[in-house]
């Protein structure tokens, strides 16, 4: 089997999934150049199996400045979220990714992207895992010092999700200072 077969047939947490597996991966060209790391899909994701078809989806592509053609062509991005599966709803939205996924499959994808030079880490669980010690104290923090973690390859970003919308209101430093940022870095690998 391939590593996306593999993938596809993964259900080491179905019974843990109120609508059972579907993952939703998009990293099948070693040429890609920018990673794009989030969450987990959401219900009209995993319903089109098509990853980041949603609201969020356009919010991100408006702020990466691409068109949707750029953005699904997989020479160009890769796409991996922290669970491959749509984890459910929780409380006040999605529940977490699956803490599975990424130890068991994010090591082997990463070793079929050797042509990365760019990876966003959208959300905090993404930046948990690829930042570790080195992100800031809160998700806040670390988008705003981006420009840090820029020589090791990664720029952090805050989820594009419309429930962002206080946030981002909250911090429109992140719309005039980091959205330009980001898209001058996409541009330099598309």
């Amino acid at each position: 089997m391939t590593l996306a077969q593999d993938i596809a047939a993964c259900a080491v947490c179905a019974a843990d999934l109120p609508l059972g597996p579907r993952p939703v991966v998009r990293a099948g060209d070693p040429r890609a150049r920018i990673l794009i790391i989030g969450q987990a899909p959401g219900i009209k994701v995993k319903t089109s199996g098509v990853p980041w078809n949603d609201a969020s989806g356009e919010r991100l592509r408006n702020w990466l400045g691409v068109t949707p053609k750029q953005f699904y062509d997989e020479s160009k991005f890769a796409i991996v979220p922290m669970g491959f599966c749509y984890p459910g709803r929780g409380k006040s939205g999605d529940k977490p990714p699956r803490s599975e996924c990424a130890p068991l499959w994010h090591d082997r994808v990463m070793q079929t992207l050797p042509d990365v030079r760019l990876t966003l880490l959208i959300g905090a669980y993404a930046q948990a895992r690829y930042l570790g010690e080195g992100r800031r104290a809160t998700l806040s923090e670390t988008v705003s010092a981006c420009h840090d973690y820029i020589a090791d390859g990664f720029l952090p970003v805050v989820h594009p999700s419309p429930r962002n919308g206080i946030w981002l209101r909250k911090n429109p430093w992140f719309e005039t200072e980091i959205v330009p940022h980001l898209r001058t870095e996409v541009a330099r690998w598309i």
